[in-house]
């Protein structure tokens, strides 16, 4: 059986299964965690209380200085929904320390990026581009948030000298992307302080009308670069607006310095709103997109409370729970309390009980425990502390229905869905049987506009998901499609979104290496989705006869994984530490023998279209017997190792279905943020340079075990269940056409650039729209 999940590393109260059935946890689970991460940090605390020094392998490249002002800033924000939600109360005397760290770290701001002996106190001078610009921000929330009882009763010398560091942000240019709503942050509370109001007020407007440019509708904006679609949209291009908007109408509605009182008219002229024309409105602009927003965004957490793994600065962890909060603070949530608390309380937990938090009660750099490979140079040891903004939630009062009424399951635990989110290009797939979510990304590669930089993973890969996470630098790259020149294998790039619609996605991109586009080569690609099954088809046009190509799959990682190949099938699961159960030798997997038609499991076999050809690539299948290998080594102190045993063990599997030769298994030498032993599948195959591209289709899966699956949870996972796929070439273009175990049917036509698709529901459904 599973070990249970580690000890938590400070005291809760008792679980409550009749209020919370699904988690247990309550608002008093949610303060006791803010108390135990508030305690944690206490000890680090240096002279004056200004710049809270955590231990950590390396500073930021913003400095040591830097790092402890970010230990201040980011604690002091968890600090203020702490006070603030409780209607001021602060048995532990937190405002008392803050209040010190405010007077001392203000004194004699400096551009020292060492803490010296000589100085230990001085808070960072607010530059251009400068790391003290973002913690400003969390100083000002967290004091606008605290006024009554935190700013209000400082003396005037402390004031002055700390609106005077704040003011620095309204004079100093951000990084162009969220970093503007640093600056508007600031610029909110110091208009409501009378402190350089005309400036400030400009600095709102101006952040404002900079993510103006990047919202791209449905709730979606853009974080600078043209698609840069990640967890910012949640915890800042949404939650810093829709706060001050909050904010706001609390203000004009004549309760400026109580965030969580009931919502009242608002009074455009009142004198308290550091907006006030604007205040009536601010909300009816941002809540709706963020109800928007979250409408596809509570999509990507799993039933075990994982967000999907995609994007940078995820050492934020659950600061993911955010956006879920403010939507429930303003009324503007197409989710029901019960969903919101399921929600946000589920990505809580899964995180603490996976090691998230050492036994020290520290946050780590990492997804679990600390995994250098997905840290950001940016980031230092006190850089996870953004996950304070996740316990936005203890604004709502405690009676507030997000607190009181039963939790209520989260969309990926209802029913199977293939969910498409085009602003962001994005196909989102869940599993109700196991709870996981598979992104499907056809649209967001975080490339700036005037460059294409290398690949970054956790933007450019063709899937994410609640269950695994990129490989590491050096290993085989996980869920990629690429060209081979010379070896080396292509990178996307640029990603152009090619349309999508129910159960499939579509994208075009130009392969590069070494920094340059393959002259004249280009690929399409398109995934259809059901159930916890995905085909994906890639048209190779412009490449020379004989180029290599490769696809690869999910990769799987725990802390032993056992993977290997069965004829056209190459599959990975991670193994269970009773060890029961053992791998059968492999076998042909699937396939009818017939060029252009595979049938994936035990379904119908597939057939020839009338008038379709549907030739292979010219060169033999290779028919393997079988092979495996059990991987256990992986890295014997790897970080990833402080996860728990998963509930459900986990398994990947990629088949041949047209156009490749070889299928594999490749061991991941470093592991996944999942754990340090892990494995990718990957198919091989090599273009034949036919005038209207090359077509190549594979079927993948993704899926988890339970634990009382059986002894036949230790086989090979089957390829797919029961899906037949066709696929051939026609004037129009390739094709690719796949009928679901339920009758569904999908026909895909792939051109250079152009992606089409036809959908035919089963009997007795209705036709998708």
């Amino acid at each position: 059986m599973p070990q249970p999940p580690r000890p938590f590393p400070f005291p809760l109260p008792p679980e409550d299964r009749v209020r919370s059935p699904r988690t247990g946890w309550t608002r008093a689970h949610w303060e006791a965690v803010a108390d135990g991460l508030l305690a944690a940090v206490r000890p680090h605390a240096g002279p004056g209380q200004a710049l809270i020094n955590l231990p950590g392998a390396r500073p930021s490249w913003s400095g040591p200085r830097s790092d402890g002002l970010e230990g201040y800033a980011r604690t002091f924000l968890l600090a203020a929904f702490r006070i603030a939600g409780a209607g001021g109360a602060d048995p532990g005397g937190l405002l008392e320390r803050y209040a010190a760290g405010l007077d001392a770290g203000t004194r004699a701001p400096t551009t020292e990026r060492a803490v010296t002996a000589d100085d230990p106190y001085s808070w960072p001078a607010i530059t251009d581009r400068g790391q003290a610009m973002v913690e400003a921000a969390s100083v000002a929330l967290a004091l606008r948030l605290t006024r009554a009882w935190l700013w209000d009763r400082l003396d005037d010398g402390v004031r002055e000298r700390a609106g005077g560091w704040l003011a620095q942000a309204l004079h100093r240019t951000p990084n162009d992307n969220n970093w503007w709503l640093f600056p508007l942050t600031v610029g909110a509370f110091l208009a409501e302080a009378g402190i350089e109001a005309e400036a400030a007020r400009r600095a709102v407007d101006l952040g404002l009308a900079k993510i103006e440019q990047w919202y791209r509708g449905d709730g979606w904006y853009t974080d600078g670069r043209p698609r840069a679609f990640d967890h910012y949209n949640g915890w800042a291009l949404h939650l810093y607006p829709v706060l001050h908007a909050h904010l706001c109408a609390k203000a004009a509605a004549g309760a400026p310095t109580d965030p969580i009182s009931p919502a009242g008219p608002t009074d455009p002229a009142s004198p308290n709103s550091p907006n006030s024309p604007n205040s009536s409105t601010l909300l009816d602009t941002y809540g709706p997109r963020l109800a928007a927003y979250l409408d596809g965004y509570a999509r990507t957490f799993g039933a075990d409370g994982a967000p999907v793994h995609q994007g940078r600065s995820l050492g934020y962890r659950f600061a993911a729970a955010a956006p879920l909060w403010a939507g429930a603070l303003t009324g503007h949530t197409p989710l029901s309390p019960g969903a919101t608390r399921r929600l946000a309380s589920g990505a809580l937990r899964h995180f603490l009980e996976r090691g998230a938090a050492a036994p020290d009660g520290l946050l780590s750099l990492g997804w679990y425990g600390p995994y250098p490979p997905m840290v950001q140079p940016y980031s230092g040891p006190a850089s996870p502390y953004w996950a304070s903004k996740g316990f936005v939630g203890l604004l709502l009062p405690p009676d507030h229905p997000a607190w009181t009424d039963p939790e209520e399951p989260g969309p990926a635990e209802r029913a199977d869905a293939v969910h498409p989110l085009p602003r962001p290009g994005w196909l989102v797939q869940s599993t109700a049987a196991d709870g996981l979510v598979r992104l499907h990304n056809h649209g967001s590669d975080d490339q700036p506009a005037g460059e294409t930089l290398p690949d970054d993973p956790l933007y450019a890969r063709l899937a994410h998901s609640t269950a695994t996470g990129p490989s590491a630098p050096g290993d085989v790259p996980d869920n990629h499609f690429g060209l081979l020149s010379e070896g080396v294998l292509s990178e996307r790039g640029r990603i152009r979104p090619l349309g999508s619609g129910p159960g499939w996605a579509a994208s075009g991109h130009r392969p590069r290496c070494g920094g340059t586009e393959l002259p004249g080569a280009a690929v399409t690609s398109v995934v259809l989705a059901r159930g916890a099954d995905e085909i994906h088809a890639h048209l190779v046009t412009g490449a020379a006869p004989g180029t290599g190509v490769r696809q690869s799959g999910w990769p799987v990682a725990g802390p032993a994984v056992r993977s290997g190949t069965t004829g056209a099938h190459a599959w990975v699961r991670t193994e269970r530490r009773n060890g029961t159960g053992s791998d059968p030798a492999g076998g042909e997997q699937g396939g009818d023998g017939r060029p252009g038609s595979k049938q994936l499991g035990n379904g119908r076999p597939g057939g020839e279209q009338p008038g379709g050809e549907q030739p292979g690539n010219g060169q033999p299948e290779n028919q393997q017997s079988g092979s495996e290998h059990d991987d256990r080594t992986g890295l014997p102190d790897h970080p990833g190792a402080t996860r728990p045993p998963q509930v459900a063990e986990l398994h990947g599997g990629l088949t041949r279905v047209h156009g490749f030769s070889t299928a594999r298994a490749v061991p991941l030498a470093g592991g996944t943020a999942y754990g340090p032993a892990g494995a990718v599948p990957v198919l091989d195959g090599v273009a034949a340079g036919r005038p209207g591209g090359d077509l190549f289709v594979s079927g993948g899966r993704l899926g988890a075990a339970p634990p009382e699956a059986g002894p036949d949870a230790a086989a090979p996972p089957e390829p797919a269940s029961g899906a037949s796929v066709r696929t051939g070439y026609s004037p129009d273009g390739a094709w690719v056409e796949v009928t679901w175990p339920d009758g569904t049917r999908q026909h895909a036509v792939l051109r250079a650039g152009t992606v089409t698709v036809r959908s035919e529901p089963a009997a007795g459904e209705p036709r998708p729209t």
